[in-house]
């Protein structure tokens, strides 16, 4: 049933070269490399307060979003690109950093809080909803709350990197599935269990 599944990604990041290499951008990173891979191109899209590019998967039209305002407002380019587009927020997938799961994790859930995250919480804010996908992508936890914001907003090691960079193209594999509302196999095929 290809219209129940996902009709817009969004990747969660700030903008701005000095945080394009930075964990708390692994969202835009996942985004961008959908759109590579596609051959296309993000265009900015001032109405929408962010950057969009448009690709086909499993047959269907998805609309891939880099908000261009920062991590604390990304909720405004949501919400306007879901409204503009008619997508309620069961049909979104966020992508974010995740401090919960280890480098190298990246896994699939519906719905929950914002756990601190910034995006998140502004997004559930101006959605009014907290039903939409997330695709958290882990960047582990520096160990201490106090060092946080420096950690999210630091660069990773190449070898974390790299890392990071392959549970993102095992998340990329499971596109097919999340368009076409196959969220059950999707998660079993990412989280290993099928």
């Amino acid at each position: 049933m290809a219209e129940a599944g996902i009709q817009l990604i969004v990747g969660l990041g700030n903008p701005g070269a000095q945080y394009e290499a930075t964990r708390h951008n692994v969202g835009f990173w996942w985004v961008e490399a959908i759109a590579n891979a596609q051959h296309e191109s993000f265009r900015a899209e001032p109405k929408f307060l962010g950057e969009l590019a448009r690709v086909r998967i499993a047959g269907q039209d998805v609309r891939l979003l880099k908000p261009s305002t920062y991590m604390n407002r990304s909720g405004q380019s949501v919400v306007a690109v879901a409204r503009y587009f008619d997508i309620p927020p069961e049909r979104i997938l966020i992508a974010h950093d995740e401090l919960d799961l280890p480098v190298g994790v990246a896994r699939i859930k519906q719905g929950g809080g914002h756990a601190g995250h910034n995006g998140l919480r502004d997004s559930i804010a101006a959605l009014g909803a907290r039903e939409f996908w997330r695709l958290r992508i882990g960047i582990a936890h520096p160990g201490d709350r106090t060092l946080v914001t420096g950690y999210v907003l630091g660069r990773p090691s190449r070898d974390d990197e790299s890392r990071i960079r392959e549970s993102l193209d095992d998340a990329e594999r499971r596109l097919p599935e999340l368009v076409e509302g196959q969220f059950q196999m999707a998660m079993n095929r990412l989280h290993g269990q099928g």
